[in-house]
């Protein structure tokens, strides 16, 4: 069972299994591959993708078996949320985590999970899969700024 508007009553650490999910917005910025400056740490998104991602639709298209298909995938804790600098400024785990308000468009503030599609919006224009990636690539040109997405 989902508690009214657990998000803003309970630390991360306080939310059931179900809640976590319910709060995750599906965006799918988190699969998107990132560089990491060696010397500044700043973090730097590429329009590349996972080859698990839906770039149609959005969210994983093996979400249960995610970390067995794709070795790398990181599994979201509250932990997590709170100690790294690669997840995106809109990712509601950060916001609720920052103590922000949710986006409007989420569904468990909009009580609609027809709008979630808008947080995915950006992604499907600039996201291309690793799949179609050659393994040459030039991964600086495939960088992106992060308020494109």
């Amino acid at each position: 069972m989902i508690r009214e508007r657990f998000w803003e009553q309970f630390e991360l650490e306080a939310f059931t299994h179900e809640e976590w999910e319910a709060l995750c917005d599906g965006c799918g910025k988190c699969c998107l591959h990132k560089l990491e400056d060696e010397d500044t740490n700043e973090v730097h998104y590429s329009r590349v993708a996972c080859k698990e991602l839906n770039l149609r639709d959005g969210g994983c298209l093996h979400y249960g078996e995610r970390f067995e298909r794709v070795p790398g995938c990181v599994q979201m804790t509250p932990e997590l949320v709170r100690s790294v600098n690669w997840l995106h400024p809109t990712c509601s785990y950060r916001v609720v985590a920052e103590k922000r308000p949710l986006h409007a468009w989420h569904p468990l503030v909009s009580g609609k999970e027809s709008t979630r599609k808008q947080g995915r919006i950006q992604l499907k224009r600039v996201a291309i899969s690793e799949r179609v990636v050659p393994e040459d690539a030039d991964w600086e040109l495939l960088l992106i700024d992060v308020t494109d997405i």
